[in-house]
């Protein structure tokens, strides 16, 4: 649609939730958004080149490049506000923004986490690590949350959650899959589509 909100996705890696978005707005399933832009704060990201094969516009804006995190940011923003950006996704984004940064786009930028908040969460806790502490605590459900992004990590308001069950086989790795595949491909596009929307319709 015309009026679409325009999505930027913040990467640092891979991109599988990435291409998690890509494919479903290829299935139609994000109609009231347009992933316009990808930033990586990593040089040399796959998440990149998955961009830049379906056409997608897609930079790095490194934190090693700048004196400051603040400097960064606002290269960030400023390629942010020049692309008109109504909604940031942070797919795999292993940085954390500043309190100026998120008031900016408050109510616009949401984050996937692998876990149930508030459960496993907070500073320090991502990629297998949060898998590896489900599985010390034995835990038997776990899952991944879409939430809303502010000041303080996965502090922000739930958006969405998925619960994935852990079995006996299990390794973080496996469990890391496991959730990505059945819960975090699942949720975040639809948060996408969710927020994306309240945006459209908050423009009258």
């Amino acid at each position: 649609m015309s009026d679409a909100a325009r999505i930027a996705v913040l990467v640092s890696g891979g991109g599988t939730n990435l291409q998690a978005l890509v494919d479903a707005s290829a299935r139609g399933e994000i109609p009231h958004g347009s992933i316009e832009l990808v930033v990586s704060n990593r040089h040399g990201a796959v998440a990149l080149q998955r961009a830049l094969s379906h056409g997608i516009t897609a930079t790095t804006i490194a934190r090693a490049d700048y004196p400051s995190v603040a400097e960064q940011e606002a290269a960030i923003v400023d390629l942010l506000e020049r692309k008109g950006i109504d909604l940031i996704v942070l797919a795999g984004f292993l940085q954390i923004l500043s309190r100026r940064f998120t008031d900016r786009f408050a109510g616009r930028i949401i984050n996937v986490h692998p876990s149930l908040i508030p459960s496993f969460c907070g500073k320090g806790m991502y990629g297998l690590r949060v898998h590896e502490a489900a599985l010390a605590y034995g835990v038997k459900v776990t899952g991944a949350t879409v939430h809303f992004v502010n000041e303080i990590p996965d502090g922000g308001e739930i958006i969405a959650q998925k619960a994935v069950e852990v079995v006996e086989r299990d390794t973080p790795a496996l469990l890391q899959r496991r959730v990505m595949e059945e819960a975090e491909w699942v949720i975040l596009p639809q948060a996408t589509e969710q927020v994306a929307r309240w945006i459209v319709e908050r423009r009258g």
